[in-house]
């Protein structure tokens, strides 16, 4: 007799805790393969394909499309065939495509009947989740064993705020605890003493307009600026530079053959040659040790605007790359993003951000800091301007710099140091050679 096999929403990585039904990929009667791409979602990061672990004949599916789900929901279930018990000789295939909360052997034990009749569309509706409850109270403490927890992201959350993973019961597939788990028991450690309701205050009938939630990368965007502009004490300086020279290097680079060097690969060469100079500025604060970690990497961050909203690829290692390697992987992640094909991978983990808002036709902005780094880097419009050049007015390439730090990372004259070496690069690129 055939079994059916709930799959749920796995954790697709970095403490994401929900995601957004885009398009189904199957319908109800299909027979689908093991990691065969099911359902295609969107998180606060990006567009995922999610492929499920079991093989065998579609049942039923939960959530139409653009429903929102939480992590640990049920997406779908598959009848797979006769249970085991009824196998001989052979071992249960399973999925070979790793995914949070599921193994890559054999399937769960947890098994239910195939039900008589599935509805006429083919979807489920589940009622709504209620909110999880702290897990701190009624949570088994774990004497030894590794701590049910995978992704890095929570591990720091709780680490930080001296959350004892031990004491977690997770409420993820087989006990794995997520960041909803680690957040919950943050609610209950603080336990805010009650405070009076506010009168609700009527809305003005010329105030009422069109609602648009804020949701996937709005959302995402939203809420890590408003907890940047809560917690980072930032501070911007500028400068403007003489930025004919860099043009006419990369004229010259261009003009030799080869793949073409874009300017912002030449900002981000710029970018990193400063950071070794000034490296308490390539760093975050661990605020439940009061420590600045400064990083001997750099992995750079640099904004692109998408039709899906503002996103952050991030360059890996970009300190040890060079301008063509640099401007291959600008080209790469930025089309990635354009077609919303970006991992959570290539979106996270950044060190230190380049903000080219140049693009934009605008000069300068004091831009908020990407949380939890320590600073960022924003180059304006490169316009001609009256500069006085060796003495007498001339029209030059002039770019506005500016820079934003963190104040408890560093002083201003660090800051104003890093962004002075900047503008000596622009200015002069022959200063790169002494790093080079």
């Amino acid at each position: 007799m055939a079994q059916v096999l709930e799959f749920k929403l796995p954790d697709l990585g970095e403490g994401l805790t929900e995601a957004e039904i885009v398009r189904w990929l199957v319908q109800v009667g299909d027979v689908v393969a093991i990691d065969q791409p099911v359902v295609e979602v969107e998180t606060a990061k990006a567009m995922v394909e999610v492929p499920c672990p079991y093989g065998g004949v579609v049942t039923a599916r939960f959530g139409e499309e653009g429903t929102e789900l939480p992590v640990g929901a049920p997406l779908l279930t598959v009848a797979v065939g006769p249970p085991a018990s009824q196998v001989t000789g052979g071992d249960t295939e399973g999925s070979g495509n790793v995914l949070v909360g599921y193994g890559t052997s054999e399937a769960p034990a947890r098994r239910r009947r195939v039900r008589s009749a599935a509805p006429a569309n083919g979807t489920v509706k589940e009622p709504a989740p209620a909110s999880p409850a702290p897990a701190v109270a009624a949570a088994p403490v774990l004497a030894e064993g590794p701590v049910p927890v995978i992704s890095p992201l929570v591990r720091r959350l709780a680490r930080d705020n001296d959350i004892d993973l031990r004491q977690l019961a997770g409420s993820g597939p087989d006990g794995l605890i997520l960041r909803a788990d680690v957040e919950g028991a943050l609610r209950a450690k603080a336990t805010p003493a009650p405070v009076a309701a506010e009168p609700a205050v009527p809305v003005s009938p010329d105030r009422n307009g069109t609602r648009i939630p804020l949701k996937g990368v709005r959302g995402a965007v939203a809420d890590k600026l408003s907890r940047s502009r809560r917690e980072i004490p930032d501070a911007t300086c500028w400068v403007d530079a003489d930025a004919t020279e860099l043009m006419r290097a990369r004229a010259a680079m261009n003009a030799a053959g080869g793949p073409k060097i874009s300017l912002l690969a030449l900002f981000a060469r710029i970018t990193t040659a400063a950071l070794a100079r000034f490296p308490e500025l390539n760093s975050y604060i661990d605020t439940g040790a009061r420590e600045v970690v400064q990083l001997d990497h750099v992995h750079l961050g640099f904004a692109a605007q998408t039709e899906r909203g503002l996103v952050v690829p991030v360059v890996r290692d970009a300190h040890a790359r060079d301008a063509e390697s640099l401007t291959a992987e600008f080209a790469r992640l930025t089309e990635s993003a354009r077609a919303g094909t970006l991992t959570p991978g290539e979106l996270t983990g950044g060190t230190f951000t380049l903000n080219n808002y140049g693009v934009f036709g605008v000069d300068g902005s004091t831009p908020i800091i990407n949380h939890p780094e320590a600073a960022m880097l924003g180059v304006g419009r490169i316009v001609p301007k009256p500069w006085v050049h060796e003495g007498e007015l001339a029209v030059r390439q002039v770019v506005q710099l500016s820079f934003t730090f963190d104040h408890r990372v560093c002083d201003g004259g660090t800051a104003g140091g890093f962004l002075r070496y900047v503008a000596d690069c622009v200015e002069h690129p022959a200063v790169l050679l002494r790093t080079l």
